[in-house]
């Protein structure tokens, strides 16, 4: 690779630490923008830098958002009795997409892993309990992965939000044990939002 000049090996390195992106793809997509138009390659780095100054944290549900509340949040037509918890945005993204739920969401960054050093106070937890505390959920559907860590996680919320005048669902079967939302098939995670338990 000492052949191409440092811009491009610097460009290739850059790229090469995307997540899913080894070298040879990186080496493809470089040699990809070296070839694109001007317009193109500048309305990419454009966009990056935007999304980088302007994305933000829904305040209310976590979400990404380029404002105080994500679009979700903003939408009067979505049910405010029903809250679905997932662990990340990629999770909601992915619900979303089944167009199953039509509720609000929560997203608490991650599940509870004590062998990781993630407690309750890592993740967002706290900010759940005082949003069912504020009496306008009815029911909060967990929709947590079905890892170890996922079921300790929903195990957890349930056991901290009995307290409250709230029923408290899981997903379905439909969603393999071990699997992340985010690769789950859309009819399989329909499947699993409607016959929630």
């Amino acid at each position: 690779m000492n052949h191409y000049p440092q811009s491009v090996l610097n460009l290739i390195k850059e790229l090469s630490r995307l997540p899913g992106i080894g070298q040879k793809t990186a080496e493809r997509l470089a040699m990809h923008l070296l070839q694109s138009k001007v317009e193109d390659t500048n309305a990419l780095a454009e966009s990056i830098t935007a999304m980088k100054q302007t994305v933000r944290l829904c305040s209310r549900c976590f979400s990404l958002s380029d404002g105080e509340l994500c679009r979700l949040c903003r939408n009067p037509r979505r049910d405010e009795r029903l809250l679905c918890v997932v662990e990340q945005p990629a999770d909601m993204a992915s619900l979303e997409r089944s167009g199953a739920f039509n509720g609000l969401y929560h997203i608490l960054g991650g599940v509870l892993s004590p062998m990781d050093g993630i407690g309750p106070e890592e993740i967002r937890i706290e900010p759940l309990v005082r949003r069912v505390r504020g009496g306008t959920v009815t029911e909060v559907v967990l929709a947590t992965g079905t890892s170890v860590e996922g079921e300790s996680t929903a195990a957890y919320i349930r056991e901290r939000l009995s307290r409250f005048a709230v029923k408290v669902t899981r997903i379905a079967s439909g969603v393999p044990i071990g699997g992340d939302l985010k690769y789950v098939d859309q009819v399989t995670l329909r499947r699993a939002m409607e016959s929630r338990t």
